[in-house]
């Protein structure tokens, strides 16, 4: 009898090690993945801070040849400055709604420069207009590594038991970054 229960209480302490490997697995997993998304975020944030840190140069290249269009600056401008305060508060909802304003402002800026054959001739404005494209390339491969990191980390967590993992470590899911609907249209390029 004594044989017995040295073999149950050993059962018990390998299911009781197992469990407990189990859940430090999960919750160093989940950590890492929520790392991830903080990282892939960072780096969606630093592509709106250059894109942010061009449109100056561009702005000021324009006005050069556009001196009458100062809505459109304004315009510009403010919305700049929305997306700025937006990425600083971390609001993925507010980034947003402020990244497809500073969008629009900035589509609206380049089709006035379409108005002015000398200023597209222009080499700084050619050379903002290449570098504005490749940011604009970095934050969509950017924005895309954010929610393949929010994907992962969102799955997870639906998942049990590790959902029960997550509400312990306190990891919560993350929003995507979404592309506004008025966005996803193929916008008309005039030349």
């Amino acid at each position: 009898m004594n044989k017995k229960l040295w073999i149950i209480l050993g059962v018990v302490a390998f299911m009781a090690f197992a469990m407990v490997g189990n859940f430090v697995g999960t919750f160093n997993g989940l950590q890492l993945m929520d790392e991830t998304v903080n990282s892939s975020w960072a780096q969606v944030e630093n592509q709106l801070q250059r894109r942010g840190d061009l449109i100056p140069n561009l702005v000021n290249t324009v006005k050069g040849y556009a001196t009458h269009e100062k809505t459109v600056f304004t315009n510009i401008a403010d919305a700049r400055a929305k997306l700025s305060g937006a990425v600083a508060k971390g609001n993925v909802k507010n980034i947003n709604q402020a990244n497809s304003e500073f969008t629009g402002a900035l589509s609206r800026l380049l089709a006035i420069a379409e108005n002015y054959p000398q200023l597209k001739a222009d080499k700084s404005f050619m050379a903002l207009q290449d570098e504005l494209a490749g940011t604009e390339n970095r934050l969509a491969v950017a924005r895309m590594d954010y929610n393949e990191a929010v994907k992962t980390l969102d799955g997870s967590i639906r998942t049990f038991p590790t959902n029960v993992v997550a509400s312990i470590a306190g990891i919560k899911e993350r929003e995507y970054f979404k592309v506004k609907e008025s966005k996803k249209e193929v916008p008309q390029v005039k030349f």
